[in-house]
């Protein structure tokens, strides 16, 4: 990308330095918080429900959310919405309601470790890797991005612009961990919705707002969400439908948002059982606006921006939102919007950087490999892996660099480790039946169907359409497929296996685990907008609406 520079001025680095400031500030001063590895870890479970709601979903506004997006925008149009409409709100509801109790209410301190007291070591250390690989592979697409950036900027070679990256981020998470991570989150929100707001309208104004961008777009499917056949990769409208439903809105939004530690981790930091239900269902507030400022702005430059325009584009769709800013926005505004990318790709890699080093003290070095040391040695290898995290991210970096629309990637590693492990969860949390031989031998399986589907599809002559979808169809099936294996081989195992003992299943079985224990008895006393249910059902409410209105 040594083609992009953005003419920024002294006032757009003045106002990027700041934002710098205040973010290693917050690092600084959440460093004095941190006296035990669970502060480091869990923010030492204090936090309010607004604070880890803002931070749940600022965990998510990374890379898939701003580049990801803006370039699904430039391809589909509104039917990027699924990723939104459908493909996260049902399941951040679903979680906040169902899922939520069992994992604050059993004390654990990551999903690896939920798995590991209701199925056993086996399905404990086949999820704590795949997870910990994922949030490395994940982390790099997060520090390409911000490198991008930087090189934008700069004009420094993509290495150089790497280690600067990296080590920005490795500064404040290794000064404040989860607490600085989720404190700049919420810093961070703000500062990406001011960065996106003005090269929306800017962007919609000098198109000539909505019926302007009609007449420029010629592909009217780009207008409407359903039936979807762009994005799902089937020219059938009602199996593409079935498609989106099933493969994106169940298999892997479900997959992503309820098992995946990245986003639990913000909730379980919550100072209460009522609150940490309430963090995933206020960020779905937020969450369903969130695609009007980033899908508009990537079809508004797939009209203005020459780069991406005719049959023969010289740049990718990856590019847009940078290309959109050059070409747009002042001085000043510029700067901000810098600051906003900036602070996107920083939320989504210190979200990954900073689950990963939960996972691999609890869940690797402390359960398999060095036990029962003091606290203070693990907290110290914590902020060791910290640093080894983002090393590795330099080098995944380049693998991401492969990819020109980077929602076809991370959609693949979702498929590969999210929707298997979704499966596990929803057997394991339902089943008391399913046994802890299962709980491994069915994610290996998920795992390894996916891999394989995805190998034959890509690599191979296969001539079938399913091994030939267009879009994003290819990871729809990969997830659908994992899904149904891990099910399928789970039931089968379990049916020649012996389950554990009902007493060693309370608080991870719904079954045999009692009423109370699931549920905060304050919340009855709350106002109905700081109660669960009344919030999820409001939010699903809305939802709806969105996509009859934009059907």
């Amino acid at each position: 990308m040594t083609h992009l520079r953005l003419d920024a001025s002294w006032v757009d680095y003045a106002l990027v330095a700041i934002y710098f400031i205040f973010v290693l500030g917050i690092g600084w001063a959440a460093k004095s918080r941190v006296s035990s590895s669970i502060d480091f870890f869990l923010s030492g479970r204090g936090l309010p429900a607004w604070v880890t709601g803002l931070a749940f979903i600022s965990a998510n506004l990374g890379a898939v959310e701003i580049i990801g997006m803006s370039a699904n925008g430039v391809q589909y149009g509104f039917q990027t919405m699924h990723y939104f409409w459908i493909g996260a709100i049902p399941a951040m509801v679903f979680l906040g309601i169902v899922m939520m109790p069992f994992y604050y209410g059993s004390k654990v301190r990551s999903v690896p470790e939920f798995m590991r007291r209701r199925y056993g070591k086996g399905a404990h250390l086949v999820n704590a890797i795949s997870f910990a690989l994922a949030q490395l592979l994940i982390a790099g697409v997060n520090l390409l991005l911000l490198a991008k950036i930087v090189n934008a900027l700069l004009g420094w070679p993509l290495w150089v612009t790497l280690v600067i990256a990296a080590a920005i981020v490795l500064s404040y998470i290794t000064l404040g961990g989860l607490s600085a991570a989720i404190y700049n989150e919420v810093l961070q929100f703000f500062v990406i919705v001011a960065a996106l707001l003005p090269l929306t309208l800017i962007g919609m104004h000098r198109v000539g707002w909505w019926s302007g961008l009609k007449d420029a777009v010629a592909t009217e499917s780009h207008f409407h969400t359903w039936p979807g056949t762009d994005i799902s990769g089937f020219s059938n409208p009602v199996w593409s439908v079935v498609g989106i439903v099933f493969g994106l809105g169940f298999v892997l939004s479900f997959g992503y948002w309820t098992t995946n530690f990245v986003e639990v981790q913000r909730a379980m930091a919550s100072e209460s059982l009522s609150a940490a239900r309430r963090t995933p269902i206020i960020g779905a507030f937020p969450k369903m606006f969130i695609p009007f400022l980033v899908v508009l702005p990537g079809m508004v430059a797939s009209v203005l921006v020459a780069e991406l325009m005719g049959e023969n584009p010289t740049s990718q769709p990856n590019d847009a939102v940078l290309l959109l800013m050059r070409d747009l926005l002042p001085n000043g505004l510029l700067g901000v919007a810098i600051a906003g990318l900036l602070a996107s790709f920083m939320a989504g890699m210190a979200a990954n950087i900073s689950a990963f080093n939960t996972v691999m003290s609890y869940d690797i070095w402390q359960t398999y490999v060095v036990k029962d040391r003091d606290d203070d040695y693990y907290l110290k290898f914590g902020r060791l892996m910290t640093a080894a995290a983002t090393i590795i991210a330099m080098f995944t970096a380049l693998i991401a660099q492969n990819f020109g629309n980077v929602m076809d990637y991370l959609q693949t590693l979702f498929g590969f480790f999210n929707a298997p492990l979704f499966a596990t969860f929803i057997l394991g949390m339902f089943v008391k039946r399913i046994t802890p031989t299962a709980g491994w031998t069915g994610l290996v399986a998920g795992t390894l169907s996916a891999v394989a589907y995805w190998y034959v599809s890509n690599f191979t002559d296969a001539t079938a359409s399913i091994f030939n979808l267009p879009g994003q169809g290819t990871a729809f099936v990969a997830a659908s497929i994992a899904f149904a294996a891990d099910i399928i081989v789970s039931l089968i195992v379990s049916a020649m296996t012996t389950p554990k003992p009902d007493e060693e299943l309370v608080g991870f079985v719904k079954s045999v685990t009692p009423k109370a224990q699931l549920v905060d008895a304050t919340e009855a006393t709350m106002p109905w907008y700081m109660r669960t249910v009344p919030l999820g059902t409001l939010a699903m409410i809305l939802v709806i609406a969105l996509n009859v209105i934009f059907a």
